[in-house]
């Protein structure tokens, strides 16, 4: 009987504490995370006319569409119209998140890096040694969507060619998405593409 009344202890502590750790605590905290952070708490979701169409938390590209989409061997080509991000190890997908784990000496990542330095140069139309380090060089992650200042100013006057628009009314878009130093002090100011191109879309 003692042995019993100890498995019937044991089994009412394992229902309750899986109701409170099971079902109590996630529901509090999931209330709690959409009553304070909504936004964050729904994967900081961008809209454009009321269809999420990205994360501001995840990049992604922004290419011209293949001539043949089933043709898995035809090359992307990015897109004058919108900002670029910095490249990406695992083509943004969240489920391919990481780094090329290439050492910085790596002869075919010192390869990639002068053929990227070569053709962002020629897309925005600068001199290859202004191309900014960002430009040419994947994330940890892979999946970062901010650039540098200095990579967004590059792409300011293709942009804005691209679209019709005046190179100072693009600046002001850049300007507006840019973020400033974390708590003033760490790291440095970034550009979010996914919102800036967000931004640009919503302008037409």
């Amino acid at each position: 009987m003692r042995i019993v009344r100890s498995h019937l202890a044991a089994l009412r502590m394992l229902l309750v504490f899986t109701v409170l750790c099971g079902l109590a605590y996630p529901l509090l905290v999931t209330g709690v995370a959409q009553a304070a952070f909504p936004a964050k708490a729904n994967g900081s979701q961008v809209k454009l006319d009321g269809k999420v169409v990205g994360s501001s938390l995840i990049g992604q590209n922004f290419d011209l569409p293949k001539k043949n989409p089933n043709d898995p061997n035809e090359v992307a080509k990015p897109d004058p119209k919108w900002f670029q991000p910095r490249p990406s190890s695992g083509g943004y997908d969240p489920l391919a998140s990481g780094a090329s784990n290439l050492g910085p000496n790596d002869p075919d990542l010192v390869k990639a890096i002068k053929e990227r330095r070569a053709a962002v140069a020629a897309f925005d139309g600068v001199n290859p040694k202004d191309v900014p380090p960002d430009a040419v060089t994947a994330s940890g992650s892979g999946l970062d969507p901010d650039i540098s200042k200095a990579y967004a100013a590059e792409q300011v006057d293709r942009v804005a060619k691209a679209r019709g628009l005046s190179t100072t009314e693009v600046r002001h878009l850049v300007a507006a998405n840019t973020h400033g130093r974390p708590l003033g002090f760490l790291g440095t100011p970034y550009v979010d593409v996914v919102t800036l191109n967000l931004a640009l879309a919503k302008l037409g």
